[in-house]
């Protein structure tokens, strides 16, 4: 990068209104920001020292807070926070999902890596979910034991604590079960999401008595407590993550995934699955270099495959690296970004698998010369069309494709994201799930935990059977996934991280909150409240209701962009260090209800 160029980002930041050099006035403004209020509302901005947390939910963010305050580190907080929002946010994360936890050290000014993704079971062929030679209907592989991959996040929360963290496992799963036990207070989104589901939740006995209380939705503004998930926090901590993968535990897992049990007289289909007791034992949480990029003079991390997110990432931010964003009026920036996310997404599905099965070429996908090889396909007065046909990073060719397009399979959109500082200058960026809203839609019966559906993550079959497809079902294989848990870093040290929810589209909110911050000159919070696109090098690219009635729609159609409405897309929180050593929590301001960002001492 030319010296000019590194001086049109981080001076640019000067007008970035917070992002690097300045605090945001939105932030100066909020009165006593950081403290958990009564009852802990949620606020969408805290400021202040000794650490931060910001997730969705209120409760979740003041257990991670509480750790904090006791002298807990960010992999401590983090794994409280985690356990947490099992309880507020059970359709969306739990210990019968998975996830990514991208780390940084202080101390050694490094990031590090697990991958504690589902894996199928060791029977798993890549005709796990055809019958005679077809697709299964989606909605029946998702609620089903078919879709149950052997769950990660136990592995996740033990082998980060082990390997970072300062406090046990029982230790920071005391505020998480102290809320199951108590309860927590309904609001409008849980009561949301459990409409969505009622149908099938009604269908399995265990997953109706805990969510759908005397037989009908849960109140907004009642108390739901899990006591069955207080007691299995409390096993946890009793006898550690063995009690899941060798123990009492994963054999009641392991029975409701092969029999799933259902209401007596439901004609809902729900098949079994084959996940066994050797899968829970051979299962690992992997520990992993990140995938690592430059831009703008910033040192960019993200998660490697399994995950799409940090080779997709990478690959856009290097794609629009030479192009100065800040200068592009809203119409430019949104037509090259979406064009950025098309292409990457147009290379992720040709080239991202689980790598202990296919050949992922990380290093090239993220490489700028491949990058540069890509952002030639790109004209300022013509849209590309969908589906793309991918690039090859082994061999880059100037505005080269390989092979035949194929279109972007579908990945459920329900997850959720947590981004956790110390006073020690750690920093968690941790994302988990469970897949859909409310997962399989199975609770593991007297456990009080619902069970992933993450096998849907594969591809059921090939998009176009004459391209190669690197996300078929495998014998132990991880699906892909679009996490993309982010940290940038200036010189060795934290500008921000984050991270999102929203199955595919978190690449593109994750992309798009980095591009709003570092380059459009909005504060941290008002670059995750900006109104979103996302392109997924599918035919139309998905905006927003506030882009949608915006004149911009217009102009971009008007470069041959076509467009479908989504009323919501992503869910992000992040954090950010300010120069004088303070840390910026931010979270949503509006979708999903809201999010917590909280700080130990405002």
């Amino acid at each position: 990068m030319s010296h000019v160029r590194r001086l049109t980002v981080l001076g640019a930041a000067a007008a970035l209104a917070g992002s690097l050099l300045t605090v945001p006035a939105a932030a100066r403004s909020t009165p006593h920001p950081g403290s958990p209020p009564q009852g802990n509302a949620k606020t969408p901005v805290a400021v202040g020292y000794g650490g931060a947390v910001a997730s969705v939910d209120a409760d979740a963010s003041a257990a991670g807070i509480a750790v904090l305050r006791k002298g807990g580190n960010a992999v401590d907080a983090a794994v409280a926070t985690a356990a947490a929002l099992g309880v507020t946010e059970p359709y969306s994360a739990g210990i019968g999902g998975g996830g990514y936890f991208v780390y940084y050290d202080a101390k050694t000014r490094t990031v590090r890596t697990l991958d504690g993704r589902e894996t199928a079971p060791r029977s798993a062929r890549r005709n796990l979910f055809l019958e005679n030679g077809t697709p299964i209907p989606f909605e029946e592989a998702v609620t089903s034991g078919l879709s149950v991959g052997t769950p990660g996040t136990p592995a996740t929360w033990d082998t980060a604590l082990r390997t970072w963290g300062s406090r046990s496992l029982g230790q920071v799963l005391r505020p998480a079960q102290k809320l199951a036990k108590d309860g927590f207070t309904v609001d409008e989104t849980f009561r949301r999401q459990t409409a969505a589901n009622e149908a099938r939740f009604r269908d399995f006995p265990a997953t109706a008595d805990l969510f759908l209380p005397g037989g009908g939705l849960p109140a907004v503004g009642s108390t739901l407590k899990n006591p069955d998930l207080a007691r299995t926090y409390g096993e946890l901590a009793a006898k550690g993550v063995r009690a899941l993968y060798a123990g009492d535990l994963g054999r009641d897992l392991v029975r409701t995934v092969r029999k799933p049990p259902v209401r007596p007289g439901s004609d809902r289909r729900v098949r079994p699955g084959d996940l066994t007791a050797a899968d829970l034992r051979s299962y690992e949480a992997l520990g992993q270099a990140p995938t690592r990029t430059t831009y703008r003079g910033l040192d960019v991390y993200g998660i490697g495959p399994s995950s799409s997110g940090g080779t997709s990432v990478a690959e856009a931010l290097n794609i629009l690296e030479k192009t100065d964003l800040s200068r592009l009026t809203e119409k430019q920036y949104l037509h090259r970004y979406i064009e950025a996310s098309r292409i990457a997404f147009a290379d992720r599905g040709r080239w991202v698998g689980d790598p202990a099965y296919e050949d992922v070429p990380t290093h090239g996908l993220t490489s700028q010369r491949f990058a540069d090889s890509r952002a030639c396909l790109i004209h300022d007065d013509k849209a590309l069309t969908s589906p793309l046909a991918p690039g090859d990073p082994r061999d880059p060719k100037p505005c080269g494709t390989t092979g035949k397009a194929a279109p972007t399979t579908y990945e459920g959109e329900n997850t959720t994201h947590l981004t956790v500082a110390d006073k020690w200058g750690n920093v968690v960026a941790y994302t988990l799930t469970i897949e859909q809203t409310g997962g399989s839609g199975i609770v593991v019966p007297g456990r009080g935990f619902l069970l992933n559906n993450e096998l849907t993550d594969f591809s059921f079959a090939p998009a176009d059977p004459a391209v190669h497809d690197p996300n078929l079902p495998g014998s132990g294989k991880r699906p892909r996934s679009s996490i993309s848990p982010t940290l940038v870093l200036r010189h060795g040290k934290p500008v921000v991280a984050l991270g999102s929810p929203g199955g595919a589209t978190i690449i593109t909110t994750v992309l798009q909150s980095l591009l709003n911050f570092l380059d459009r000159g909005l504060p941290l919070v008002d670059a995750i409240a900006a109104p979103r696109a996302s392109q997924r090098n599918a035919a139309a690219t998905e905006l927003e209701p506030a882009l949608w009635n915006s004149p911009l729609r217009g102009q971009l159609k008007a470069l041959g962009h076509t467009f479908k409405q989504n009323p919501e897309i992503g869910a992000a929180t992040g954090v950010q260090r300010l120069p004088d050593g303070r840390w910026l929590a931010a979270a949503e301001k509006v979708r999903r209800g809201g999010g917590s960002a909280m700080v130990v001492r405002p």
